[in-house]
Formats: C-alpha cells, sequence, structure tokens
C-alpha cells in the first residue's frame, strides 16, 4: 500500500471516529450529543434564575462547540421542545405544526430545575479541556435517569445511524424500579404528539411501530376530526397528504379546515353521501394518517468509546 493511500486511510478513520463520538450518536451515559451536553453545560453556569437571550447562550456554547452558531440554535429549541430540561420564554415554534422558533435574538430560556436534579453533579463529573484549551467541558454527566429514552435521538454518523424513539418518564421510571428489583419489565414508545401506536412489531428498540392520528366523527355536521398526530408528522404534511388524495378521488372530502394551536384540531368535511367509516379506512389506507416507522436502531456510544447497539431494557439496567 503506497504512503498516499496509508495517509488516506488514517484520516478517513479520524474523520469517522470524529463524526460518531463527537457530532452524531449519543452517549448513554447521558443520553446527550456533544453538542446538547455543552449547550447544558452552559445554561448551567450562567444560571442565576433568569431567562438568557438564546443568542447569548448560543455564543458562549461556541466556546465549546466548534461546528457552527446555527446548529447549535437548532440543538437548543429541539431540547427545549422536549419540555424536560429547558424553559422557553417567547416563540419557540410548535411541535404540531411544524413552525419554527423566532431568531434566536427574540427568544430566551432558563435551565429547568428538573435538569439539575438528573444531571447536575460537579463533584463527580469527569471535565476535559475544550476544544481550544481555554475552558474546561464534561465529558459526559452522570445522569440518574436514561435520559436518550425520554428524549428519543436520531442522527447519521459515518456509515452506521441511530433512531431510538422517545418514551414515557413514568414508565421509565417504573422500569428502573424493576431493574433494580431484578423483575422483568418490557418499555414501549409515547410521544408528545398523542395519537395511537402498535407495538406488535416493536422489538426492544428495534423493529418497526405503526401510528395513527386520533380521530372522532361528528355525525351531525358530517366531519372527521382530528385530534392527535401521527408521530412524526406536522399538520401541514398531513394536510398536504389529505388533500392530494381528496383532489384523486380516493377521499369523498369538500373541504379541510385547520384550528391547531395548543391542541390539534383539523376538521374533514364530507362529501354529500359519503360514509365516515368508508372515509376512515381510505383515511388510513392513502394518506400519512398511518405511517409506518421500521428504521429503529438503537445505537449509543458506549464508555465515550464505542458505538453499539443495546436495546432498550439494556440501557435502563
Amino acid at each position: 500500500m503506497s504512503e498516499a493511500s496509508e495517509l488516506f486511510k488514517d484520516y478517513c478513520i479520524r474523520y469517522a471516529s470524529e463524526v460518531n463520538l463527537n457530532r452524531s450518536i449519543a452517549y448513554i451515559e447521558d443520553g446527550l450529543k456533544p453538542v446538547q451536553r455543552r449547550i447544558l453545560h452552559v445554561l448551567f453556569k450562567i444560571d442565576d434564575g433568569r431567562f438568557h437571550k438564546v443568542a447569548g447562550v448560543s455564543g458562549d456554547v461556541l466556546h465549546y462547540h466548534p461546528h457552527g452558531e446555527a446548529s447549535i440554535n437548532d440543538a437548543l429549541v429541539n431540547l427545549t421542545n422536549k419540555r424536560y430540561f429547558i424553559e422557553p420564554q417567547g416563540n419557540f415554534g410548535n411541535i404540531f405544526t411544524g413552525d419554527g422558533a423566532a431568531a434566536p435574538r427574540y427568544i430566551e430560556c432558563r435551565i429547568l430545575p428538573f435538569a439539575k436534579k438528573i444531571f447536575y453533579n460537579p463533584e463527580i463529573t469527569e471535565y476535559i479541556p475544550s476544544y481550544d484549551g481555554r475552558s474546561k467541558e464534561p465529558v459526559v454527566f452522570p445522569a440518574k435517569l436514561p435520559v436518550v429514552l425520554l428524549i428519543g435521538i436520531q442522527g447519521m454518523g459515518y456509515s452506521m445511524a441511530t433512531y431510538i424513539l422517545p418514551h414515557n418518564p413514568v414508565e421509565v421510571i417504573e422500569a428502573m424500579k424493576s431493574a433494580l428489583n431484578e423483575e422483568e419489565f418490557v418499555l414501549y414508545p409515547d410521544f408528545l404528539t398523542g395519537g395511537i401506536v402498535d407495538v406488535s412489531g416493536y422489538d426492544d428498540g428495534r423493529g418497526y411501530i405503526k401510528t395513527r392520528a386520533k380521530v372522532h366523527i361528528e355525525e351531525d355536521e358530517k366531519k372527521i376530526v382530528i385530534d392527535e398526530l401521527p408521530f412524526g408528522i406536522t399538520t401541514e404534511k398531513l394536510i398536504e397528504s389529505i388533500d392530494k388524495e381528496a383532489k384523486s378521488g380516493r377521499l369523498k372530502i369538500v373541504s379541510i379546515d385547520d384550528f391547531t394551536a395548543e391542541n390539534v384540531r383539523i376538521e374533514l368535511a364530507l362529501a354529500r353521501g359519503a360514509e365516515p367509516e368508508e372515509e376512515l379506512k381510505s383515511l388510513w389506507a392513502y394518506t400519512d394518517a398511518e405511517l409506518k416507522i421500521s428504521n429503529l436502531n438503537p445505537l449509543v456510544v458506549e464508555d465515550q468509546t464505542h458505538p453499539r447497539i443495546i436495546g432498550v431494557c439494556d440501557i435502563v439496567r
């Protein structure tokens, strides 16, 4: 092998390791990607009980994260919208409609006490120099809960990908109690957007799930009303898929009205002579009101060095 080939191979391995360990894959110890960990680290440092401009927080995170301010802003908004660790003030977007957040200079945030209880233990946290050597940052937080299962994670690394669905925090804590008592337990996904989930194909974090919108029929007004969304879809995308099928004639719908604000409400007015139950069957069959998610892969970084596929129950243990 030539010297150039050896050099290319060495650089390729270094690059792959950098992407997988320091950007794309969450660590099992605290369930966070590096950018999320650095955001929480900064919020712990500057916490004085008051709200901080997101633009200012992002600027501070740049001292630890050398990959650009836009990626920090996106990660901060996404982590805030998980609703566990960061309290928002201002427009952080809408998880139902898919509307984006306001510019970082217009919105504020602060760390929640729950985050400190879960992550903040500086006496037992290992710190290393930041990329420029001017500051210190945590290797991982010694988290008290399997956070990767609470918030879920999705990421594309170098020749590997991770996709872990979010789970109900109360059910995760009950699973931890069972694990400590050496009892059998099982965990299934749960979603902030609600909806109905079929877990018959779910295999401890692998396999697939089917997720469906939650609806009810208003017989007197000949309407199908969507109250909750399937996981991974927004009202905009759902309406687009319904409108497409209505125009093709597969759905007998004369109008679609979206009244979504804090809660989802999409009204589908049925054409004269249409039977609601029959239209529901078409809604499940042809639109994004029912989805199959099959690329699940519980890949996490173990011991800060090794990406490894670990089942949901083993993550708890």
